[in-house]
């Protein structure tokens, strides 16, 4: 792995100086007497110093550069613990990025602080992205967020417990997860059947998968909160009587993160999983033999399952638009997301990146996730107040699956409500 990155790390470099001739030209007009220096905050997607996205990003920056001699990018990375709070501070304090890498975009935009997509993006740019993730990039119809890495979940199961507990397919309903999760536990002890993580982690994920699988989701089809809607309520009702009541996956979901899911599966000591590609790895590292099969919903695999992105974002407050659209344009030249991408074993976010990903053949572990991407569902991360929401769902709706779920998801859509209005 790490001989790979150090690898990847030197073609990213080459690559990215082999772009200069083709990615300076996109863009805006010249800067004012050519002293421009764009700052640029990302998070860092490395697990340690010798794989950090610092590397990754002095490597665009310096090509960059050299192709438009009159605009420095100053960059900085920071880990995910800190970056949120960091720009907070920032903007705080007025010394506003001109382009942010990181989770979410939506409060940046209910503060008026970014630019329109289409001010900072060139038409072709804007037309490779792929139509789903750049919709989710929307506010009130217009786009702010743009997508940088994706992933979407699927199912992980470990072949090897579901040959012992003489299982020969994958499950494609929920009834079929119960009656494979029923056998392993009968057959394979000490093994958990199906690792159901709705801790604080990220209990707005997994609920948000299992509420796909019957019709749901945290919002109606008119974009209002919908936590307590008939069918949501009625899926945690499944889970409980299903999987939690028969001890079928852990003892307190709402107590389990899903580092505690995944960790398990990459050990063999989980059956079945809902994951995204960093679980590839981690399953191959544990040497356990593992598949991937679409996610199971109540009646049939889900058509379309959870997505997710971090997103890209341009700040109005130094007035560096032409600047940043030349950035930008040269930053998501495919050459450079591709590297990033295979870097990282990341979802591309273009359609130029995502055929070269399909069609080359070394990504063969990521394909049936490429098959779910054009088709993803997201969080209503253009409602601003879904990030107070979000915080709400982490905290609790894993409680659902223990006491009353009608109670814990008309509670939380209370909550949802009282959001709105403070917006």
């Amino acid at each position: 792995m790490n001989t790979r990155v150090r690898a990847l790390w030197a073609v990213c470099a080459a690559g990215a100086l082999a772009l200069t001739a083709c990615g300076g030209s996109s863009g805006g007009g010249s800067s004012p007497n050519g002293a421009v220096t764009l700052k640029l905050v990302a998070a860092d997607y490395g697990e340690k110093e010798s794989n950090s996205s610092k590397t990754y990003w002095n490597g665009i920056a310096t090509a960059f550069t050299a192709a438009n001699p009159g605009i420095k990018v100053d960059v900085q990375v920071m880990n995910w613990n800190d970056i949120d709070k960091q720009v907070k501070t920032m903007i705080q304090s007025g010394n506003v990025p001109d382009v942010l890498q990181t989770g979410g975009y939506a409060d940046k935009v209910a503060d008026d602080l970014l630019y329109k997509a289409e001010d900072v993006l060139s038409a072709e740019t804007r037309a490779d992205l792929i139509p789903s993730f750049a919709e989710a990039g929307r506010v009130d119809g217009v786009q702010y967020g743009i997508p940088f890495v994706s992933s979407a979940r699927a199912l992980f199961y470990n072949k090897a417990v579901f040959q012992q507990a003489g299982i020969t397919r994958p499950p494609a309903t929920w009834d079929d997860v119960r009656q494979d999760a029923e056998l392993i536990k009968a057959k394979v002890p000490g093994v958990t059947p199906y690792a159901l993580p709705l801790g604080p982690e990220e209990a707005q994920g997994e609920s948000m998968i299992w509420e796909l699988g019957n019709g749901g989701g945290p919002t109606a089809k008119d974009g209002t909160y919908a936590i307590d809607s008939p069918a949501n309520i009625d899926t945690f009702r499944w889970l409980k009587a299903n999987l939690v009541d028969p001890g079928l996956t852990y003892a307190n979901p709402a107590t389990t993160d899903r580092k505690t899911a995944f960790a398990d599966f990459a050990a063999g000591k989980a059956a079945m999983a809902d994951g995204h590609p960093s679980l590839i790895q981690m399953a191959k590292d544990g040497k356990v033999d593992y598949g991937v099969a679409p996610v199971p919903g109540r009646t049939g695999p889900l058509a379309s399952t959870l997505g997710v992105a971090d997103w890209t974002m341009a700040f109005k407050k130094n007035g560096h638009r032409d600047q940043i659209r030349k950035f930008l344009d040269f930053a998501y030249a495919k050459d450079n997301t591709l590297t990033f991408d295979e870097t990282y074993n990341l979802m591309p976010v273009t359609q130029d990146t995502l055929r070269e990903m399909t069609a080359s053949g070394k990504h063969k572990d990521l394909e049936p996730f490429f098959a779910l991407l054009p088709n993803a569902a997201f969080y209503p991360l253009g409602n601003t107040s879904w990030d107070a929401v979000s915080a709400e769902l982490k905290k609790s709706i894993g409680t659902a699956v223990a006491g009353d779920p009608a109670k814990v998801l008309g509670d939380l859509q209370k909550k949802a409500r009282d959001a709105v209005a403070n917006k």
